[in-house]
């Protein structure tokens, strides 16, 4: 029977980073991009800068329990900052870069934020705007230079950096006083059904979900790891896999350039642990795919064979006969290793969470030597709630209850889950807290099964489920899903609630335009062919045949061709690529209404 091992339990979330840094000392921890090279700061280094920090925000009069908003992209000061914010006692509360005005607008006031950390000055010409208005916010600190004016009093931050180094005060010793639940930070959901809520994450909360993890990958032999930081930190995902998960391990973190540049990135850094949302391996999935297309037919068939064989084996380890064992070990040298290079030659797990991962998109990973262990969560649960384990996975699930985690279906389906990952509830909305906490069990809102095995299966989100007027109950997310496995298709959102049939808004695929334009003579712009008659008749072809393998109420009837892609600028999407449906409908329910008989 294999032996159980505890994972490192820790009394908060600051007194865990002063612990390593006092162990690691000048060990690099933190990496940043430079003129084209990665360069390294000091677990020593790091806890300088987050003391002097942590002195000049009390200075500042921020006091326990006050918020600071930080709007940053990923790099060093994102972590200095947060820590800091911690240590003097305050709450962070994480904005992303791409909000609007408006957006920010909401955080500052609704937080009640007393300050605000901002890291560019493209980044200040909304968020001061916003700090300037809002009536709580006393100060902002600029970590790059800014000539933006504005009524509050902007701090340098390197400024700050000196400043701190002068003042008196042990931070360290007094992080050691708080406690698992003390707030450590404010995150406001990224609002794909409506307005953002404040959800408050305590250390505990953070540390639980972090310590599951540990639990997750122990037996994969962890030890000095390395991870590459570049969904948004302004999200519960990245925030508690991409930050602290690599705090409690004492690994080193590279910041990437963008999810454009992960490729790259990846070469350079050589992660051991990456995370990703699914729409960045469905984007590597078209990448490795369109690359094929341009090779000689032998490495084609190399390729696809080392899939054929890594699928079957996925299906049935036992299930290869002589010749293609020998042929799976050839093409283990020729394809997959060479595959897993590409990815920095050192992952020991890729983790998928944030949205449903396209099962066929995690099997062709897993066939390739590249397994991909699928989770759930959502904010409310700091985020992770279930996870597949290392060399068990089930891609029709996303695993087994984390450690420290409880979860049962209620009788409508609902997921539920309960431990110490539980929000402590939404910022000044208790009504709301009350309605998706009940008895200690979080209401997620997503219906699901349980497997024989205890894996939970996510059938769907419960507010998202269409109800056909015939009465048919449809998955939206299974449909999409099948959709998206067409190549010509890049981006879709289904509707039909209490219409007869269903019914599509679709963004085609990019090179799948090109090369449309080409054969038709025109240039293959959305914005200018979206209604052009030929353009929908072989989108119409491809939504035929993903049809052939729905049932009756799942096909799609009649659809859309979208003017743009869903992006982040348009609002259509989240930041963390998930599509905004509220919004995509307000831009085409009037095209969606003329779908349907009168």
């Amino acid at each position: 029977m294999e032996q159980s091992i505890s994972p490192p339990h820790h009394k908060n979330l600051v007194s865990l980073f002063y612990k390593h840094a006092r162990e690691r000392d000048e060990q690099p921890f933190l990496w940043f991009k430079e003129d084209k090279t990665y360069w390294p700061i000091s677990w020593a280094e790091t806890s300088r800068r987050i003391t002097a920090m942590a002195r000049s925000l009390k200075s500042l009069g921020l006091e326990k329990g006050d918020r600071v908003v930080l709007v940053a992209e990923n790099r060093p000061e994102w972590f200095i900052a947060d820590l800091a914010i911690m240590a003097a006692g305050g709450i962070t509360v994480p904005a992303y870069t791409t909000n609007t005005l408006e957006n920010h607008n909401h955080v500052l006031n609704h937080s009640g934020a007393k300050g605000i950390i901002i890291s560019t000055a493209a980044l200040g010409k909304r968020a001061l705007v916003a700090a300037d208005n809002a009536p709580d916010c006393m100060w902002a600190i600029m970590i790059d230079e800014t000539e933006q004016e504005c009524d509050l009093t902007i701090h340098s931050w390197e400024h700050l950096l000196a400043e701190g180094n002068k003042l008196e005060g042990d931070i360290e010793s007094s992080t050691e006083g708080f406690t698992r639940s003390d707030i450590a930070c404010l995150i406001y959901t990224s609002g794909t059904g409506g307005l953002p809520k404040g959800v408050m994450l305590s250390h505990g909360a953070i540390l639980c979900n972090c310590e599951g993890a540990w639990d997750v990958l122990y037996h994969l032999g962890l030890g000095e790891e390395t991870f590459l930081s570049f969904l948004p930190l302004s999200h519960a995902y990245e925030h508690t896999a991409g930050q602290f998960f690599p705090l409690l391990l004492g690994a080193q973190i590279y910041y990437g350039e963008g999810a454009e540049h992960l490729l790259r990135n990846m070469a350079e850094a050589q992660p051991t642990i990456m995370t990703a949302v699914p729409r960045l391996y469905e984007s590597m999935h078209s990448r490795i795919t369109r690359g094929l297309e341009k090779e000689k037919p032998l490495k084609r068939s190399l390729f696809y064979k080392a899939e054929e064989l890594g699928r079957k084996k996925y299906y049935d380890p036992n299930s290869l006969n002589f010749i293609e064992r020998f042929q799976d070990r050839i093409l283990e040298k020729l394809v997959r290793n060479k595959l897993r290079l590409r990815f920095g030659g050192r992952l020991k797990a890729m983790v998928s969470g944030g949205a449903a991962l396209n099962e066929d998109i995690g099997l062709f990973f897993h066939a390739l030597g590249l397994p991909i262990l699928q989770g759930y969560g959502q904010t409310e649960a700091a985020p992770v709630i279930a996870v597949n384990r290392p060399g068990i996975v089930d891609m029709s699930t996303v695993g087994p209850e984390l450690r420290g985690v409880e979860i049962k279906i209620a009788e409508d389906g609902e997921i539920l889950a309960k431990g110490e990952l539980l929000m402590s509830g939404y910022w000044n909305d208790q009504k709301y807290t009350d309605e998706t906490i009940k008895d200690g069990w979080l209401h997620t809102g997503d219906i699901g099964e349980l497997d024989p095995k205890g894996r939970l299966k996510i059938t769907d989100r419960k507010k998202d489920i269409i109800v056909l007027s015939g009465g048919d109950n449809v998955s939206p997310a299974r449909v999409e899903g099948e959709l998206l496995r067409h190549s010509f298709i890049h981006q879709v959102m289904v509707h039909g609630n209490k219409r007869p049939h269903l019914t599509a808004v679709i963004v085609p695929d990019e090179d799948f335009l090109e090369q449309w334009g080409e054969a038709s003579g025109i240039p293959g712009v959305l914005a200018s062919v979206h209604d052009n008659p030929s353009l929908k008749i072989s989108m119409a072809k491809a939504i035929d045949q993903i049809n052939k393998q729905l049932s009756p109420f799942e096909k799609v009837r009649k659809f859309v061709v979208a003017k743009e892609a869903f992006n982040i600028d348009n609002e259509m999407m989240t930041p963390t690529l998930k599509v905004r449906r509220h919004k995509v409908l307000e831009v085409y329910q009037d095209q969606i209404d003329a779908l349907y008989p009168k």
